[in-house]
């Protein structure tokens, strides 16, 4: 592996794992207000959350750029501050965890769902909290199927492209990712380079996809013996 090689893969991981740090924990209290929780707009609300995930990257990318951009609502003119978050590694990071997000909160939101309430509703009766009953009783349950979505999310992060040379744009040694360094090689010929970083995509990609499906077989299982 060539050190451009190497550094684009190690920037990879960093901003995938930031993006996924970033989204992990409101993406898991929306999964479980949805899977427990009855309230109107609840459908409104769902569909938003997996927006990214049947948008084009690229139109999730300008609406990004549009909510950053000097005007928009994240603005300077509009916080008098600058954020200086296009075309930098922060770009890289909001873009990936918008677009893992849909992920994230749907395979949390159905391991939850997979979690029997009949639990929660007995540690109540013990005489725990909502947030004492959640966190000593639904996350450990649910544990395989939250590693799942956390896998998920990172992967998706990893591999994200369209929303990303939207909002970074593809600036070696410090926008560029994975997904944009290949386009990059294959665009100039660079086909060495181009199947290197290809198969580090592809072993990354099955070794976590093969993950997912391994915690989410656990998580069924153990809620079929339950």
């Amino acid at each position: 592996m060539t050190a451009t090689a190497a550094e684009v893969l190690r920037n990879t991981l960093l901003w995938a794992a930031l993006a996924t740090a970033l989204v992990m924990v409101p993406g898991m209290l929306v999964a479980y207000v949805l899977a427990r929780r009855d309230f109107r707009g609840k459908r409104i609300v769902s569909t938003l959350f997996s927006l990214p995930l049947v948008l084009p990257p690229t139109a999730v990318g300008y609406l990004l750029l549009r909510t950053f951009a000097v005007d928009g609502p994240l603005g300077r003119d509009t916080l008098g501050i600058d954020l200086d978050v296009i075309l930098s590694w922060k770009a890289v990071v909001i873009a990936c965890a918008v677009m893992a997000t849909p992920l994230v909160v749907r395979t949390a939101r159905v391991s939850f769902e997979a979690v029997d309430p009949r639990y929660e509703d007995m540690a109540r009766t013990l005489g725990h909290g909502r947030a004492a009953t959640f966190l000593r009783y639904t996350l450990p349950m649910a544990r395989r199927g939250l590693m799942a979505a956390l896998i998920l999310g990172f992967t998706r992060a990893v591999g994200e492209f369209g929303a990303t040379i939207i909002l970074a744009g593809n600036i070696p040694g410090r926008t560029q990712t994975l997904a944009t360094a290949i386009f990059s090689a294959q665009q100039a010929g660079r086909e060495g380079e181009a199947n290197v970083l290809l198969v580090i995509a592809l072993v990354a990609g099955f070794a976590a996809v093969y993950a997912s499906e391994a915690l989410s077989q656990k998580q069924a299982a153990a809620a079929t013996r339950r």
